[in-house]
């Protein structure tokens, strides 16, 4: 990766999803804008605050697509993420921003 640069790796499946009520949302309704996780898989020698394997809060509109061995990965810049969860010792939640 270079520069400001991420590869991230979605968390989760991007289709339908289960409200806590139990109700199926399908993954063609557009409620809101939504923020969607991702696992930091690259960076880039100048991004300063996170580092492989933390995971991401980002928006799906800033992101472009590369597939790398069949596996399908997204390129971020840093200043485009919303949240930072790692796995730091210590107190506190473990999410920054």
């Amino acid at each position: 990766m270079l520069h400001d640069k991420i590869l991230i790796k979605l968390s989760g499946a991007a289709g339908e999803r289960t409200s806590r009520g139990g109700i199926v949302i399908p993954a063609t309704a557009e409620v809101a804008k939504r923020l969607i996780w991702g696992e930091v898989q690259g960076i880039g020698q100048h991004v300063r605050s996170v580092k492989i394997g933390d995971s991401v809060l980002f928006s799906p509109d800033d992101q472009f697509e590369v597939e790398i061995g069949g596996e399908t990965y997204l390129v971020l810049r840093e200043r485009d993420l919303q949240a930072v969860a790692s796995e730091a010792a210590g107190s506190g939640s473990g999410m920054y921003l």
